[in-house]
């Protein structure tokens, strides 16, 4: 998109996931903005299309019970002598209604994932953001990795990775906690040539999908990634590259 609010504002405005402030700040943008009123509307309709696909139609106890029958035939070696041409098509027939119905579960879930993807992302710059303003940046303020991951202990049901990696041109400042997606996270906090950058670490939940990748939103560029057993992202206004190279330094 070429506007000035990204694809993730959109689908986290249209999931009602906004706060006050950012949604009347969104909606103003959207009374000029045909580019914007075109995404929700692709959105609208690809949610009523997974609306009225039905994915929860079960098969009757009739169809249940041929089906049983005719595996049953099939186990027992004598599909060619008891197939009749009603049974031989009821199969194919079946198998691409479950192809059908694979299709469109598959399509849901891709865009559920995507969805929370991107609202996770959101979540993570606008806490970046919040981080900036005075009296937000640090609860612990400190260069020292000894102050910092003590502090965190009792706060957490986790204790971060702390380093400090000044030699290297990315001094530790200090850490927070924060919230992200329901949960507790924390926050390190690194300076680079005057930049703050924000690393958000955090457990990584087997049940729950991780997402690695990077981007930019407004001016901040992001880089996520799952180490072990935590996950992790970088969030700053400094270059890529730099934040590429902190990310070798934690790993």
């Amino acid at each position: 998109m070429n506007c000035e609010f990204s694809e993730t504002i959109v689908h986290a405005y249209f999931d009602g996931e906004l706060d006050a402030v950012r949604s009347a700040e969104f909606e103003h943008h959207l009374d000029g903005c045909e580019e914007c009123k075109a995404e929700l509307r692709k959105i609208g309709a690809l949610r009523r299309q997974l609306q009225k696909s039905e994915l929860c139609e079960q098969a009757s106890p009739q169809l249940r019970d041929r089906i049983r029958k005719q595996i049953a035939k099939d186990a027992n070696g004598r599909r060619s002598a008891l197939f009749s041409g009603r049974r031989v098509f009821l199969i194919p027939a079946f198998g691409a209604l479950v192809a059908a119905a694979a299709s469109l579960i598959l399509g849901l879930l891709i865009f559920q994932s995507h969805s929370r993807s991107t609202r996770i992302t959101a979540e993570l710059i606008d806490a970046h953001v919040r981080s900036l303003q005075p009296g937000h940046l640090t609860d612990v303020l400190s260069t020292d990795q000894h102050t910092v991951k003590p502090w965190f202990d009792g706060k957490l049901d986790f204790i971060p990775p702390v380093s400090d990696f000044s030699q290297h041109g990315f001094p530790l400042v200090g850490g927070r906690l924060d919230i992200i997606d329901g949960h507790n996270v924390a926050s390190l906090v690194y300076s680079r040539r005057k930049h703050t950058i924000n690393l958000f670490v955090w457990p990584y939940r087997g049940k729950e999908a991780t997402f690695a990748g990077s981007g930019s939103r407004q001016g901040y560029n992001w880089l996520r990634w799952q180490s072990g057993d935590m996950e992790f992202c970088l969030v700053s206004d400094v270059s890529t590259a730099d934040l590429h190279q902190l990310k070798e330094l934690i790993r």
